[in-house]
């Protein structure tokens, strides 16, 4: 019998102090990456941020949003090297605790629909699309729309 082993993620709230690993990882998987500033006013404005450690080394991020009973999902980052290991489901799952605990009954999200592997985690995760931002994220020679995700809780 051969037991897979689920990795030993620990998760702990994001420092000021956390940023330039943030950067790395942020402007190392995405064409447009969020802003050292987003991050900055994120924490600044006592949203829910958390950084992942395996093994001591930051693999990934999240930042959520509270509004009343919704936890928005602004963003969620596993490091290059570590993405397709069960992390950002790992992450995700942390995340639905998180934003229960603070009273949240529901979780939205917006996604890149050329965001395939993104899309296909928040489907696996219980997600389900319930609108479009037309012409949400820039991208290269224009915009992208978003599809607008939600889970309950």
């Amino acid at each position: 019998m051969s037991a897979v082993l689920k990795p030993c993620l620990k998760y702990r709230p994001m420092q000021p102090g956390d940023i330039d690993a943030i950067m790395a990882i942020e402007e190392m998987i995405y064409p447009f990456p969020w802003t050292r500033g987003n991050f900055t006013d994120s924490l600044a404005s006592g949203y829910s941020a958390w950084v992942c450690l395996l093994e001591g080394a930051m693999v990934g991020y999240a930042v959520m949003m509270p509004a009343v009973d919704e936890a928005h999902l602004l963003n969620i980052s596993i490091a290059a090297d570590r993405q397709r290991a069960g992390l950002g489901g790992e992450l995700l799952e942390f995340l639905f605790a998180t934003a229960r605990a603070a009273g949240a009954t529901r979780m939205l999200l917006e996604v890149r629909p050329s965001n395939a592997s993104g899309g296909g985690l928040y489907r696996r995760y219980g997600f389900r699309e319930i609108g479009r931002r037309r012409g949400y994220y820039p991208a290269h020679g224009g915009r992208e729309d978003a599809l607008v995700m939600e889970r309950a809780l």
